[in-house]
């Protein structure tokens, strides 16, 4: 196993897993989702263009060789920004976070079958990779549970849940194609740049959250959460995300998601004080099983 490529992918979702409480107190200061999303994606996107105006100008590659393949970043840009985004926070709206989380965290399996569908000649999954598969699915599930048993059916909220479910995994897929083409990179600053135009029509239908008003009320500790969330959870990590994809495939890397809940559980017990039970230690060595399996060759 290629444990340092694995270790990197750790960190990432780590990081991820670490957003939820950023990004509530965001929340709790007044901002909503879709300013929060839209704020830390400019950040990202305004440094990693300086950065590579400044440090790669003789090779710097403002749009993609083909129309196609800049189609596919407006699609990356939708399935792992925007869209993404706006489905996963309205589902926390209709439906609850235990029915959300399993959902959108379930990701992985929706990702393999697609990608198995897609590139059949080239991508063969075995018994054990797939038994992997489920088991880390159903650590995910033991985890995000937690000995409560007892779930909320919410047509709208669950319909939202998976769109988000579907959005990475199609995110997943496309990031497949695009990597074997680009650069790292080049397809991060896409995904964040389309991730900000595909983000614009829903400021149309809400224009209150677009006032400039807005920046006025930031104090030390708004921007601190928002730079975190700009620089560390979306720059650097889905520069090393596209890497981690490049370097371990795309199911591979996209059955780290399962360990998502973990981290933000961990999070949760380390600043919130909340408990860690039984539950979460076998759900975790079932994530951890699953995954060592998924990732050995037939």
């Amino acid at each position: 196993m290629k444990w340092h490529y694995h270790l990197v992918a750790f960190g990432v979702v780590a990081i991820w897993g670490s957003t939820f409480v950023f990004t509530k107190m965001l929340l709790q200061s007044g901002l909503s989702p879709a300013q929060i999303f839209t704020l830390r994606f400019a950040i990202a996107y305004v440094l990693l263009l300086a950065f590579e105006l400044l440090m790669q100008w003789s090779s710097f590659k403002a749009r993609c060789d083909t129309w196609r393949d800049e189609l596919m970043m407006v699609a990356l840009g939708l399935t792992g920004g925007s869209l993404y985004f706006l489905t996963e926070n309205a589902a926390l709206i209709y439906t609850t976070a235990t029915n959300t989380s399993l959902i959108v965290c379930s990701c992985p399996l929706f990702a393999m079958l697609l990608i198995a569908m897609v590139y059949r000649q080239n991508e063969h999954f075995g018994k054990t990779q797939l038994f992997g598969s489920l088991l880390a699915c159903l650590g995910m599930a033991v985890v995000v549970l937690n000995g409560h048993f007892v779930l909320h059916l919410s047509p709208v909220g669950d319909l939202l849940a998976f769109a988000a479910c579907f959005c990475w995994a199609v995110y997943s897929l496309l990031m497949k194609a695009a990597t074997s083409r680009y650069s790292t990179i080049f397809i991060t600053r896409k995904v964040f740049f389309y991730g900000l135009v595909t983000i614009a029509p829903y400021y149309i239908w809400r224009p209150a959250e677009a006032a400039p008003s807005i920046f006025l009320s930031f104090d030390a500790f708004t921007v601190f959460n928002l730079l975190f969330l700009g620089v560390i959870a979306s720059m650097l990590c889905f520069l090393l995300w596209s890497w981690i994809i490049r370097k371990l495939g795309a199911v591979v890397a996209t059955n780290w998601v399962y360990f998502n809940p973990i981290t933000t559980i961990v999070f949760a017990w380390w600043l919130l004080h909340e408990q860690i039970t039984p539950w979460f230690l076998i759900g975790t060595v079932c994530i951890l099983l699953g995954m060592y399996l998924c990732d050995r060759r037939r």
